[in-house]
């Protein structure tokens, strides 16, 4: 684990592009980063990053592998909730922004996504 790194996932996916692509590279991306054994402190997800976390995403299995090698995954409760997502929700801890911005502000990396 790298102490201190933050991802930040503000999107349902990886990057500009395409959505399908943004998807695909996420799942590439995660795959690599679980496989590397350099994992992130955290990672916090909200706006449209909430739903990477929930039921029907590419990436639930790649997030798993995150979280069970310790980082700790972070989901925007107000987004969700604004999704309809709240039930939905399939790895990670629902939180609240004031976690998010705790975590933000105790990084020693932030890397957003």
């Amino acid at each position: 684990m790298v102490k201190g790194t933050v991802y930040l996932f503000t999107r349902n996916g990886l990057g500009n592009a395409p959505e399908d692509l943004q998807r695909i590279l996420a799942v590439n991306f995660l795959g690599l980063v679980a496989d590397s054994g350099r994992i992130p402190e955290k990672v916090l997800f909200y706006g449209d990053g909430v739903k990477l976390a929930c039921e029907g995403s590419d990436v639930i299995e790649g997030l798993k592998g995150l979280e069970s090698q310790g980082s700790r995954l972070i989901l925007c409760r107000t987004c969700l909730e604004y999704f309809g997502l709240i039930e939905k929700v399939h790895v990670g801890t629902v939180g609240k922004m004031t976690d998010i911005l705790a975590a933000l502000q105790e990084a020693d990396r932030v890397v957003s996504l």
